[in-house]
C-alpha cells in the first residue's frame, strides 16, 4: 500500500532518512518525541514538501506519477491541518461531494449522529474532541483504501479516543485490503490498533517490530552490579545506569527468564522501549 525507500530530507538543523512500509491489511504505528521526523515524513509521502532523493511508492504507483484522482483513494488527517472555523458542516459537504466521487453522504450524516457532531454550528465552536472527530470522519467517509493519519487523537480524553479508535477498527474491517499508518504519542492507542510499529529518532528509524512481538518477547531486566558484570549481553539492545544498577531492553525475554531466574523481568511497555531505545546505551 505505501512503500517508502531511503527517502532524505535535509534542513539546516535536520536531515530525514526514512524507510518503512505500509502492508495491505495492516494497521502501522509510526512513534517518535517531537522533532523526530514524523510530520516531516507524512508531508514527504503526501506531496507537500519535496524529498532530497529516496523513492515513495503509493497503491502501486510512484509518487511522481500519483494523479489528482488516484488521491481520492487516499484518506488524510495532519495534526495542523483542518477545515476553516467559519464553516459548518453543513457548508463543507458539497465540497466533500465535489472533491470525492466515491463520498458516501449517507455513511457521513449517520456518523455526524453518532458523535453528536451538529451540522449547523460553526466549527471554530467544536471543541478540540469534535474536530478531531470530524476530521477522521472525513478522511474515512469516501472509501479510501489508505488512511494517513498525524496524531489523531492528540489532546482528546479517553471517551474520545475510544470512539475514533472504534471507528478506524470498524473502517479497516469493512476491507480486508485497506491499510492505516498512524503516528501517536499514545502508546496504548498503538497497542490496540496496531499490526506493526516503525520508531523514529533523530530522522532515521531505529527500531521496526510486530507489535505482538514487542509486547510478548520485549522486556526489562533489572539487574545490581554484580548482576550486570555476569549477564550474558548478547541479546541486550540496550541499557542504562540506575541508582540500583542497571537498567537492560531486551527482545528475548524467555532466554533470560530461562537462564536468569533470580533477575527481575519485567514486560517491556512500548513507552518504556521508547525510553530505552532512545536514553539507553548501546
Amino acid at each position: 500500500m505505501l512503500k517508502i525507500e531511503h527517502l532524505k530530507k535535509h534542513y539546516d538543523n535536520f536531515s530525514l532518512d526514512c524507510s518503512l512500509e505500509v502492508r495491505p491489511g495492516c494497521v502501522t504505528g509510526l512513534i517518535g518525541q517531537n522533532g523526530a521526523g514524523k510530520s516531516t515524513s507524512f508531508k514527504a509521502v503526501l506531496g507537500l514538501i519535496s524529498s532530497d532523493s529516496g523513492s515513495i511508492t503509493i497503491l502501486g504507483k510512484d509518487l511522481r506519477e500519483f494523479t489528482p484522482k488516484d488521491r481520492e483513494n487516499l484518506g488524510v488527517v495532519l495534526s495542523d491541518s483542518g477545515f476553516s472555523g467559519y464553516l459548518t458542516v453543513k457548508d463543507i459537504l458539497p465540497i466533500l461531494k465535489n472533491l470525492y466521487k466515491n463520498f458516501d453522504a449517507s455513511f457521513f450524516a449517520e456518523q455526524l449522529r453518532r458523535f453528536r457532531l451538529p451540522p449547523d454550528k460553526k466549527i471554530k465552536d467544536f471543541s478540540t474532541g469534535m474536530k478531531a472527530k470530524l476530521k477522521i470522519l472525513v478522511a474515512v467517509s469516501h472509501h479510501a483504501k489508505l488512511l494517513i493519519l498525524d496524531e489523531p487523537t492528540a489532546g482528546l480524553d479517553v471517551i474520545a479516543r475510544d470512539e475514533l479508535l472504534e471507528l478506524l477498527r470498524e473502517f479497516m474491517e469493512q476491507d480486508e485490503e485497506r491499510s492505516i499508518l498512524i503516528s501517536s504519542h499514545i502508546s496504548s492507542d498503538l497497542e490496540s490498533l496496531c499490526d506493526d510499529i516503525y520508531m523514529i529518532h533523530d530522522g532515521s528509524m531505529i527500531l521496526h517490530e510486530d507489535t505482538d512481538v514487542l509486547l510478548s518477547d520485549y522486556a526489562l531486566l533489572k539487574v545490581d552490579e554484580d548482576q550486570f558484570a555476569k549477564l550474558d549481553k548478547q541479546f541486550v539492545l540496550r541499557s542504562k545506569k540506575e541508582s540500583y544498577g542497571y537498567r537492560c531492553l531486551t527482545d528475548q525475554k524467555q532466554y533470560y527468564m530461562e537462564n536468569y531466574p533470580k533477575i527481575v523481568i519485567e514486560r517491556g511497555t512500548i513507552d518504556e522501549v521508547i525510553t530505552m531505545m532512545i536514553r539507553g546505551q548501546k
